[in-house]
């Protein structure tokens, strides 16, 4: 079991700038994919950004260039940071961890989310 813990969201004008953290109550970033994901009323949760146990990032079109993925390892933290932020930036924002181990078992796990609102 593991447990993800967000913090960092607020309200924000727009071209300002936010950090998530999630923290994870386990060392889980040498096998775990990490993933930040949004929702916003009354919209389909869509993914934001990824950071896999290599160190590869994979990122929305929407937030490249703007947005970026890290972890810090020693705090079993993952970290979004969020720049020149827009209205429709506005959602919750969700932790996730994935893995699939090599016998197909699956493991996901959520975080609570975050309020983010950018005002225009």
């Amino acid at each position: 079991q593991v447990q993800l813990v967000e913090s960092g969201g607020g309200l924000v004008q727009a071209g300002g700038s936010l950090r998530l953290s999630c923290g994870a109550s386990r060392s889980i970033f040498s096998t775990y994919v990490m993933g930040w994901y949004r929702q916003a009323s009354g919209k389909e949760r869509e993914l934001v950004a990824a950071l896999n146990s290599g160190g590869v990032t994979n990122y929305a079109d929407s937030v490249k260039g703007r947005f970026t993925i890290s972890r810090d390892n020693a705090k079993n933290t993952v970290y979004l940071q969020m720049t020149s932020l827009k209205p429709e930036d506005t959602a919750v924002y969700y932790c996730n961890a994935a893995v699939k181990y090599r016998d197909n078992t699956r493991y996901e796990y959520w975080g609570q989310g975050t309020q983010v609102t950018v005002s225009s």
